[in-house]
C-alpha cells in the first residue's frame, strides 16, 4: 500500500506523540490523557479504512503533528525524541518479520478489546494488560527500546505498565507507517514535504 505523503505523517504523528508521552511519563510520572487515550485506542483499530479513523479524527495528533513540523523545520534542539522515534522503527522493522509474535500480539490485542471498549482504553486494568502483552512479546526483540527518565518513576509498576503500553502504540503507529509506504527515504529527501504536509493538517 503505496498511500500519500499526507497519510504517512499521520502515522509519524501518532509514532511521535506516543513516544512525547513515554518521556514524559518517564521524567514526571505524569501524562497528557488525552494525548495518550489517541494513540491507545489506534491500537485496537486494526481494520480502520483510513490513516485518520485509525486516531479517530486528525485533530486528536495535534500534539504530534507539532513535534513533526518543528522536527523537520528544525526548531527544536531535543534530539533524545529522534532517537526513540529511529529505535521504535527499527524495531517495527524486526517485529513484522516475526510471523510468530506479530500472531501472538494480535490475538492480545483481541482478547484485551472487549476490556478496552467497556473501561475505556486508558484504564489500569487495560494500560496493565497492554503492558504484559509488550513485556511478553516486542520487548524480547532487539534493538530494546530503552527508555531513560527519573528511577523514581520508572520503579513503579503501575508507570512502567503504561510506557509499555504507548510504547506498544508507537509500535502500531510504525506499522502504519511502513505499511503506507513510509520509508527512511523519506527522511533523507521529503523533510520539507513533510513539514508542508504536518502544517496543513494543523490548520
Amino acid at each position: 500500500m503505496n498511500r500519500s505523503l499526507p497519510e504517512r505523517v499521520l502515522a509519524l504523528a501518532g509514532l511521535v506523540q506516543a513516544l512525547a508521552q513515554v518521556r514524559r511519563i518517564a521524567e514526571t510520572g505524569q501524562s497528557d490523557a488525552s494525548a495518550v487515550q489517541t494513540v491507545l485506542d489506534s491500537v485496537f483499530r486494526i481494520d480502520a479504512d483510513t490513516p485518520q479513523a485509525v486516531y479517530g479524527r486528525a485533530a486528536d495528533l495535534v500534539p504530534g503533528l507539532r513535534l513533526l513540523r518543528d522536527y523537520f523545520n528544525k526548531e527544536t534542539a531535543d534530539d533524545g525524541l529522534p532517537r526513540l522515534a529511529l529505535a521504535v522503527l527499527q524495531l517495527e522493522r524486526r517485529f513484522v518479520g516475526e510471523t510468530n509474535t506479530v500472531a501472538a500480539v494480535a490475538s492480545g490485542i483481541n482478547e484485551i478489546s472487549a476490556q478496552a471498549e467497556s473501561a475505556g482504553s486508558t484504564h489500569p486494568d487495560v494500560l496493565s494488560a497492554l503492558g504484559a502483552l509488550y513485556a511478553d512479546t516486542i520487548s524480547h526483540l532487539r534493538p530494546r527500546v530503552m527508555v531513560q527518565g527519573n528511577p523514581h518513576y520508572l520503579g513503579q509498576p503501575g508507570v512502567v505498565a503504561e510506557i509499555r503500553a504507548i510504547l506498544l502504540a508507537a509500535v502500531r503507529s510504525a506499522v502504519l507507517w511502513r505499511q503506507l509506504g513510509g520509508s527512511y527515504w523519506d527522511f533523507l529527501f521529503s523533510r520539507r514535504a513533510m513539514a508542508d504536509a504536518a502544517s496543513e493538517w494543523l490548520r
